[in-house]
């Protein structure tokens, strides 16, 4: 499915991709491209095959790993098992150029439905050199039991390594710049709760390009890493697990503006101040 903003493609969206489990089979976002043409995702990358662009995932989903690659094991360290689920699309709800609604089941290796979802993906135009990606999901617990949402951090990993969630898996030519509202670099802003977060980077192309992220919701972190390589995450269970009570849900909606060029701190905040 492709994203259009003015008639032009800025996304590809990967309903159902065929992947070894291994992977953790899931929708995912690549290419993401600035209005300029700079591709601002990577998929399949050979230091992480399982980063699939940007997508929705979670390492620990009541002991399923629906990220992919190796699990974290309490004691252990990282540990190949026979534990990986997907996520899957079940339906389509709307389709039009700059927008998608799709439903989804978060299942384990067996086919069992650990999680319901409902999926909105929009892309709108800002200016010449800006456009918005803004996803929105519902994710809804079985009636029976409550789902535990956890990461390497929470199951004993130190380091800050509390990813899973929205992530975005970056593409950078040498180091990218990562800053918030009040501090700048991997080590400080990774774990922190700032508003939104900023990348800037050059892509393969030497495009340069600046995204910005937001939608933290309660008890979420940001999860960021530039030197082993670009990403940035909504973590979900940063340092401690997030639990779907029986029948309860998870509301997330974040937003991306994907932008052409290399904005300051005072540009961002803009943009952001702007956004309805």
């Amino acid at each position: 499915m492709r994203l259009l903003v003015g008639g032009a493609e800025v996304a590809r969206y990967v309903v159902d991709p065929a992947l070894d489990a291994r992977h953790g089979p899931r929708p995912y976002l690549h290419p993401v491209r600035t209005l300029g043409g700079t591709v601002v995702t990577d998929a399949l990358p050979a230091d992480h095959v399982w980063h699939l662009g940007a997508s929705l995932a979670v390492q620990d989903v009541n002991g399923s790993n629906l990220w992919g690659g190796r699990t974290y094991v309490r004691d252990v360290g990282y540990t190949w098992r026979d534990d990986h689920g997907v996520i899957a699309h079940t339906g389509e709800v709307e389709r039009s150029p700059g927008r998608y609604v799709h439903d989804l089941q978060w299942r384990d290796r067996a086919g069992g439905v650990l999680l319901t979802e409902r999926r909105w993906l929009a892309a709108s135009a800002l200016t010449p050199d800006i456009w918005r990606l803004d996803l929105e999901t519902v994710l809804v617990a079985p009636d029976d039991r409550e789902v535990r949402l956890g990461s390497p951090a929470t199951n004993g990993r130190p380091g800050g390594a509390g990813y899973g969630g929205f992530f975005w898996r970056a593409v950078a030519d040498g180091e990218p710049e990562v800053f918030t509202v009040d501090a700048a670099g991997e080590e400080t802003v990774n774990g922190s709760s700032a508003p939104w977060l900023a990348l800037t980077g050059v892509g393969s192309d030497g495009g340069a390009y600046t995204l910005v992220f937001a939608g933290l919701g309660r008890g979420d972190r940001w999860f960021v890493r530039t030197g082993m390589y670009p990403g940035v995450c909504v973590a979900f269970a940063f340092d401690r697990p997030a639990v779907l009570p029986v029948g309860g849900s998870r509301h997330g909606r974040y937003r991306v503006w994907v932008a052409d060029g290399t904005l300051n701190r005072d540009a961002v905040a803009g943009l952001v101040a702007l956004a309805p």
